[in-house]
C-alpha cells in the first residue's frame, strides 16, 4: 500500500463522520442472518415455474415473490458493497461482498426461467391483467421487461449468463484493487514535509500553487501507472472483450447499441453529443489559452490545468460551511427539499473523509429501504469538493424522492436522469456562491471553478465517451486492443481537445488507463448529456415560478416510470436534439469570455 502515515485507519475515524448504514443491517451479525434468510427463498423461486401463463394469481404471486427477494437483495448488496468501499483492503468486507455474489449468481440462476417465460406469454393476455388495479406495483416493471423480448435468449443460455455475473465483476475489481489497494505513489516532499500521494489526494497536488510540487506529484503519480500499464491494459481489454461477448450473444449490433436500448436512448443522442462537443473545441482551445496567458506560461503542461487562476479570498470550507453555502444555494427548491437534504448531509447519510483504503472519488447509493448514502472524500482546501457534496446530495435527493413515489420494482431511475439531479445543484451553488461573494478575487476563482466544473463534465467526459466508442469500435471490427493501441487512442484525443496551448509529456497517455467508469461501458456519456439538461432546467427554475420549479419535481418523482428522454421532456428538455448541448457550449463560451475580463487577459 501507498505511504499514508497521515490518512487514519478506519477504525480511528469518528461515528459522526461516518454514514450509517443500520437501515440496512443493524450489524454484521443480522446481516449474516439476512443472508441465510435470502438463501432459503431461492428454491421457492421454483415453485412459479411453468405458472405464469396459468392464471392472473399465479401471475402476480410470481412477481410479489420476485419483489420480496429484491427488497432483501438490494438491502443486503448495498450494505455489502458500501463496507468494501469503505476499506477496500478490508478482507472480511471483501468476504462479505463476495458471499452476496454467490448467493445473487445463483438467484440469478435460479431465476433465469422468469424472462424467457414471461416473454412466451400472449401479448393480449399481459395487457389484460395489467389493466388490473392489482398490477399497479408490476405495470411499469412488466412493461419494460417485455419491450427487451428480441433480446432474451432461451431459458438455458439466460441461466448461463445470469451464472456468470460474479466472474464478471473480475477486471473491475481487479482494476479497483490494483489502483486503490495495492499501487504505492509515494509521497511528495513539500515545505511542510512529505506527504502521502494516493488517487484521492492527486486533485489536491493538482490544484497546489507551486508549479514544481504539481509537476512532482504528476510524475510520481504516472510512474505507478507506468509501472502497472500492461496489467491494467490487460484489464480494460478484457472488459472491453466481456461488452462485445454479451452484445452479441442478445443480438445487439454493438456493445454501444446494448448499452443504450435499456433507456431507449438513440445512438444518435450519442453521435449528437461528439459531434456538437467537437464543433465547440475552438471554445475549449481559447480556455486553454487564457489559462496559459494568465499563469504566465510559455507553454501549459499537464499538471497546470487544474490549478486555480487565482487565489481565493477564502478557499478553505469545513465540511459544515460546505453544507450551510448547499442549504441556503437551493433554498428555490422549497422547504422540503432543503430541510431533507441539509438533514442528510449532517446526519447520517454521507461517509465524509479519506481513510487508509476508503474507494477514492465520491458516489451516491440511493437505495428502496435505506437511506440515500455518500461516499465522499472531503478536503476543505479543494473547493471542488463542496460542489462534489452538493452534486452527490443531488442523487440522493433524487433517489429519495423515487423511493417515495414509485413502487420497488421501478423507483430505480437511470444514470441518464441521475446526472441531471447532481449537477442542477451545482448549477444553483454556483449561482449562489457567486452572488455573494463581496470580494473580486473570489468572484473570480468562483467563475474560474465553474468553468473548470463545466469543462470536466460536458467536455471532459465527452472525451472519454469518444474514447469508449473508438475502443469498442476498433474490438469489434477486428482491432487487438493492446496497451499501444490504447496509448496512441487516447493521445489523438489529448492533442484534439486540449489544441496548440498544450505540451504533453509521454506518460500523458496512460490517464486513458486510469479512469474507473471505463469498466461500466458507455458511461460517461451522461455526464455530459445530464448537466446540459441541468443548465437549461437550472435557468428555467431561477427564472421562472411555481409551475417550473413543480415540472422539476415531476422529473425528481418519476424514478424509472418512464424513459429518460420522456422523463426530462417532463422537465421541459428535449434531449432527443443537439439544442441542449449547443446551449450547454454557448454558455461555457459566455463564462469564458467572462473569465477572461475578469483576469485581464
Amino acid at each position: 500500500m501507498a505511504n499514508t502515515d497521515s490518512i487514519p485507519a478506519r477504525k480511528d475515524v469518528p461515528a459522526e463522520h461516518r454514514w450509517n448504514l443500520s437501515k440496512l443491517a443493524k450489524d454484521e451479525a443480522s446481516w449474516d442472518a439476512e443472508l441465510v434468510k435470502f438463501e432459503a427463498m431461492i428454491p421457492g423461486i421454483e415453485k412459479f415455474r411453468g405458472k405464469l401463463a396459468d392464471s392472473k394469481e399465479d401471475f402476480f404471486a410470481a412477481l410479489s415473490y420476485n419483489r420480496e427477494m429484491g427488497l432483501l437483495g438490494e438491502r443486503l448488496g448495498y450494505y455489502a458493497q458500501l463496507r468494501v468501499s469503505e476499506d477496500e483492503g478490508d478482507s472480511a468486507s471483501r468476504g462479505r461482498a463476495g458471499r452476496f455474489m454467490m448467493a445473487m449468481t445463483k438467484a440469478e440462476g435460479a431465476a433465469a426461467w422468469l424472462l424467457p417465460e414471461l416473454q412466451r406469454i400472449p401479448d393480449a393476455k399481459v395487457d389484460a391483467w395489467l389493466a388490473d388495479s392489482a398490477a399497479d406495483e408490476y405495470r411499469v416493471f412488466v412493461r419494460k421487461l417485455l419491450r427487451l423480448k428480441p433480446h432474451v435468449l432461451s431459458e438455458a443460455e439466460e441461466r448461463l449468463l445470469a451464472l456468470q455475473a460474479e466472474a464478471n465483476e473480475t477486471a473491475s475489481d481487479a482494476f479497483s484493487v490494483l489502483t486503490n489497494v495495492d499501487i504505492d505513489f509515494g509521497t511528495v516532499d513539500t515545505p511542510e514535509g512529505p506527504k502521502p500521494l494516493s488517487q484521492s489526494a492527486y486533485s489536491s497536488f493538482m490544484q497546489n500553487p507551486d508549479r514544481a510540487i504539481r509537476e512532482a506529484a504528476y510524475r510520481k503519480f504516472y510512474a505507478a501507472f507506468d509501472g502497472h500499464k500492461n496489467t491494467i491494459a490487460t484489464l480494460y481489454s478484457g472488459s472491453c472483450k466481456l461488452d462485445k461477448y454479451r452484445a452479441t450473444v442478445r443480438k445487439y449490433p454493438s456493445a454501444r447499441a446494448a448499452a443504450l436500448f435499456p433507456d431507449d436512448v438513440s445512438e444518435a443522442v450519442y453521435d449528437n453529443l461528439v459531434k456538437t462537443v467537437n464543433a465547440n473545441l475552438p471554445t475549449l482551445h481559447k480556455y486553454y489559452e487564457i489559462r496559459r496567458k494568465a499563469l504566465k506560461l510559455p507553454e501549459l503542461r499537464h499538471w497546470d490545468v487544474y490549478v486555480p487562476l487565482v487565489p481565493a479570498a477564502k478557499s478553505k470550507y469545513s465540511y459544515e460551511e460546505a453544507v450551510a453555502h448547499i442549504e441556503k444555494a437551493l433554498a428555490p427548491l422549497g422547504t422540503e427539499y432543503v430541510s431533507t437534504i441539509k438533514a442528510g448531509l449532517l446526519g447520517g447519510w454521507v461517509d465524509r473523509y479519506e481513510n487508509k483504503g476508503k474507494r477514492s472519488g465520491a458516489f451516491s447509493a440511493g437505495s428502496f429501504s435505506g437511506d440515500p448514502y455518500i461516499l465522499m472524500n472531503y478536503k476543505d482546501d479543494v473547493i471542488r469538493d463542496m460542489f462534489t457534496l452538493a452534486h452527490e446530495g443531488g442523487h440522493s435527493m433524487h433517489s429519495w424522492y423515487s423511493a417515495r413515489n414509485n413502487p420497488f420494482l421501478s423507483y430505480g431511475y437511470t444514470i441518464f436522469e441521475a446526472e441531471v439531479a447532481s449537477t442542477f445543484n451545482e448549477a444553483l451553488l454556483f449561482e449562489h456562491m457567486y452572488r455573494e461573494a463581496k470580494d473580486q478575487s473570489l468572484r473570480t476563482y468562483l467563475l474560474n471553478s465553474r468553468v473548470d466544473d463545466l469543462l470536466a463534465t460536458l467536455f471532459r467526459q465527452t472525451m472519454f465517451a469518444e474514447f469508449e466508442m473508438v475502443a469498442h469500435a476498433a474490438l469489434e471490427g477486428g482491432t487487438p486492443l493492446t496497451v499501444d493501441f490504447f496509448r496512441a487512442e487516447y493521445r489523438k484525443l489529448l492533442e484534439k481537445y486540449f489544441g496548440p496551448s498544450m505540451k504533453f509529456e509521454e506518460v500523458s497517455d496512460l490517464e486513458g488507463l486510469r479512469i474507473p467508469h471505463f469498466y461500466g461501458a458507455f458511461y460517461v456519456y451522461k455526464y455530459s448529456t445530464g448537466i446540459s439538461a441541468s443548465i437549461a432546467l437550472a435557468k428555467r427554475v431561477l427564472s421562472g415560478g411555481a409551475k417550473e420549479r413543480e415540472d422539476y419535481f415531476r422529473f425528481l418523482k418519476s424514478g424509472g416510470s418512464r424513459y429518460p428522454i420522456e422523463a426530462l421532456k417532463v422537465a421541459g428538455v428535449d434531449m432527443s436534439t443537439p439544442q441542449p448541448i449547443e446551449a450547454a457550449c454557448a454558455e461555457f463560451g459566455r463564462l469564458v469570455d467572462e473569465l477572461g475580463k475578469s483576469l485581464g487577459v
